[in-house]
C-alpha cells in the first residue's frame, strides 16, 4: 500500500514548521519528514528533531545547501525511497523551503520514482496573514525580499504567489497579526487566486492533523488548471468547462502557448497536445465537518459556521487583456515600472515587438514583473511544421500574416478602474504606423532566448538574467 504524502509549502516565516512541529507532537500516526533548507545550517530539521525526541534523528531527511525542486531533485526521490525502504511509517509530510516551488515537487511524486511507493495526498501552503495583507491587499508595503534572491532572477513575491496557486490546502497562519477585516480580505484575494483550494484561517499554526493528512484532497489535473489566473484566460477564450477533448493553446513542448510557464506541465506529452481539463474540478472530498475551530472559506457549498464572504465584496475583479496586436518594447517597460497600486495579479502571454520569435510570459506580483521566454510561436517555425501544428489544432486563432502571435493576459486587482487599466495597456500597444515600421529599430530589452528572464521593478531599470 502506498503511502500518503503531504508537501508543505509557504514563504520564509509563514510558520511551517511550527505547524510542522504541532502535528508530529498532536499526531498518534508514524510520520516521517523531509525538510529542505537552502542555508548553510538547516534550521528548520533542528527544530523538527528537537521537537520530536527522535533519538537517531534518521527520520528527518534534510536537504540541506540547495533545493528540492530543482538542483537536488533526484535527491529527493532517492531520499524518501531510501527512507521507504528502511523504515515502516504512515504518512510523509515534506516540508519544502520559502523559494521552492510546488510543483517540481509535486512531479517528483506524480511522474517520478518516488511515485511507486508513495501517493502524494495534498499540497498545503501556509500563508503570513500579515506580510500577505501588507503586500498583496493593502499595497502600502513593498514586498520582503527572502531567501537568495540577490541575482534578481526571480521576484519573490511572484514566487509566492505560485505557492498559492499550485495548492489544495491554504493555511493562512498569524491571524492574530490582523484585523478580522484584514483576515478576511486576505482570504478574499486568496480565494481569487485559487478557487480550488479550501482554506483555514488559524494562529501560531494550530491546525487539525486530519485537515493536514491523508486528507485525499490532491487531484493532479485540476491542480494544474485551477490558478485563478489560467481560469480566466480559459474562460476569455470560451475554453472553460469544454469537454471535447482539446486545447487549442497547447501545444508541443518546444512551444509556449496559453499555460504553458517556465516548468512543463505534470502530464505534459512532448509530442503531442493534451486534452483541456475542467479547471475548477476537483476531487469530490468531504470536509464539511472540520470540528477543529477554524474557519473554513466555503467552496462547495458546505454550511460553515464562519463563512468568509466572497470577493466581490472586497471589489476584488478578474478580467483578461486579449489583443492580436505587439505591444511596443519600450512603452511596455514605462507600464511595468508604474504597474497601478491596485493590480494584485497579472499573469499571461505577450507578444512584444522585436521579438517575433519568442512567446514570453509575463507574471507580475507585488512590485517585480518578470518576462520568461517560455516557447516559441508556431508562426515562427516552418511551413511544413506550421501546417502540421495546425493539423492539430484545427480551431487554433490564425491570423494570416501573424500567425497565433497575440497578447493574452489574466489580471486580478481589488477596485482596479478596469478602463483605465485597459486604456493604459492599449498605449503600450503599436500603432497602425508603427505596425509598418522596422521593430527591430526598438530599444528593446526583452528577452530573447528559451528560459531567458527579465526582471523590472517599479521604478528601476529592467534585471536581465538567465537561470
Amino acid at each position: 500500500m502506498s503511502v500518503p504524502v503531504t508537501i508543505l509549502c509557504g514563504g520564509l516565516g509563514a510558520g511551517k514548521t511550527t505547524l510542522l512541529s504541532q502535528l508530529l507532537e498532536s499526531d498518534d500516526r508514524d510520520i516521517a519528514v523531509l525538510v529542505n533548507d537552502v542555508g548553510e545550517v538547516n534550521v528548520d530539521a533542528d527544530l523538527v528533531e528537537a521537537r520530536t525526541d527522535l533519538e537517531t534523528g534518521d527520520e528527518v531527511v534534510a536537504l540541506e545547501n540547495g533545493c528540492i525542486c530543482c538542483s537536488l531533485g533526484s535527491e529527493l526521490s532517492r531520499s524518501v525511497i531510501q527512507l521507504w525502504k528502511e523504515h515502516e511509517f504512515d504518512s510523509l509530510v515534506v516540508e519544502a523551503s520559502g523559494v521552492g516551488e510546488p510543483e517540481p515537487i509535486a512531479r517528483q511524486f506524480v511522474r517520478g520514482p518516488a511515485g511507486g511507493p508513495y501517493d502524494l495526498d495534498a499540497v498545503v501552503t501556509v500563508a503570513d496573514a500579515r506580510l500577505f495583507y501588507d503586500t498583496f491587499v493593502d499595497g502600502d508595503e513593498k514586498p520582503v525580499r527572502q531567501g537568495p534572491d540577490e541575482s534578481g532572477s526571480r521576484p519573490i513575491a511572484d514566487l509566492l504567489l505560485e505557492q498559492v496557486e499550485f495548492c489544495d490546502l491554504l493555511v493562512v497562519n498569524k491571524c492574530d497579526l490582523v484585523s478580522e477585516t484584514e483576515r478576511d480580505r486576505v482570504v478574499a484575494v486568496l480565494e481569487t487566486l485559487q478557487p480550488r483550494a479550501d482554506i483555514l484561517t488559524t494562529e501560531y499554526g494550530s491546525v487539525s492533523p486530519d485537515e493536514l493528512l491523508e486528507s485525499q484532497r490532491f487531484d493532479l489535473e485540476a491542480a494544474q488548471e485551477a490558478a485563478g489566473w489560467k481560469r480566466a484566460v480559459k474562460e476569455s477564450d470560451g475554453e472553460a468547462g469544454d469537454d471535447d477533448g482539446s486545447n487549442e493553446h497547447d501545444s508541443h513542448g518546444d512551444h509556449a502557448h496559453g499555460d504553458h510557464e517556465h516548468h512543463e506541465s505534470l502530464d505534459r506529452d512532448d509530442s503531442h497536445g493534451h486534452a483541456d481539463h475542467d479547471p475548477a474540478g476537483h476531487a469530490d472530498h468531504d470536509h464539511d465537518e472540520h470540528g477543529d475551530g477554524h474557519d473554513h472559506a466555503d467552496h462547495d457549498g458546505h454550511d460553515h459556521a464562519d463563512h468568509i464572504h466572497p470577493p466581490e465584496r472586497y471589489g476584488i475583479e478578474v478580467t483578461t487583456f486579449h489583443r492580436s496586436r505587439p505591444f511596443h518594447p519600450r512603452r511596455l517597460l514605462e507600464f511595468l515600472e508604474d504597474v497601478p497600486d491596485d493590480l494584485v495579479r497579472a499573469k499571461g502571454l505577450c507578444w512584444i515587438a522585436g521579438r517575433e520569435r519568442a512567446a514570453i510570459t509575463m507574471s507580475y506580483a507585488g512590485t517585480e514583473t518578470s518576462l520568461e521566454v517560455t516557447g516559441r510561436w508556431i508562426a515562427s517555425f516552418s511551413e511544413e511544421r506550421q501546417e502540421a501544428y495546425r493539423r492539430g489544432q484545427p480551431d487554433m486563432p490564425w491570423d494570416e500574416q501573424w500567425g497565433d502571435r497575440e497578447v493574452r493576459l489574466a489580471l486580478i486587482g481589488r477596485n482596479l478602474d478596469l478602463e483605465a487599466l485597459e486604456s493604459r495597456l492599449e498605449d503600450c500597444l503599436l500603432t497602425d504606423a508603427e505596425m509598418d515600421a522596422d521593430w527591430g529599430a526598438y530599444d528593446n530589452d526583452a528577452p530573447t532566448g528559451m528560459g531567458d528572464m527579465v526582471t523590472i521593478s517599479t521604478g528601476t531599470a529592467p534585471n536581465p538574467s538567465n537561470p
